[in-house]
C-alpha cells in the first residue's frame, strides 16, 4: 500500500510541477506503477502473501465467534 501512496504523491507533484519534481521524469511514475503492478499480481501471489492476509482475517473472525459463544453461556 505505501508504493500506491507513493505513485499518487509523486503524480500530484509532479502534475503540479512542485520545487524539484517539476523536473522529475514521468518514467519514474510509471516504473513505479508497473513495479506496484508486478508485486500485486505476480510476486505476492507467488509467496502466497495475499492468501496469508486472508487467513488471518478469517482467524481473527474465528476467534471473535469463539469469545462470543463462550461469553453468552456464562
Amino acid at each position: 500500500m505505501p508504493i500506491i501512496i507513493l505513485i499518487a504523491v509523486l503524480s500530484a507533484l509532479r502534475y503540479f510541477e512542485v520545487w524539484r519534481f517539476a523536473q522529475l521524469s514521468w518514467w519514474w511514475v510509471i516504473g513505479l506503477a508497473a513495479l506496484a503492478f508486478a508485486w500485486f499480481e505476480f510476486i505476492e501471489p507467488l509467496f502466497g502473501l495475499d492468501k496469508r492476509k486472508a487467513h488471518d482475517e478469517d482467524e481473527k473472525r474465528r476467534q471473535a465467534r469463539v469469545k462470543a459463544s463462550f461469553n453468552k453461556k456464562k
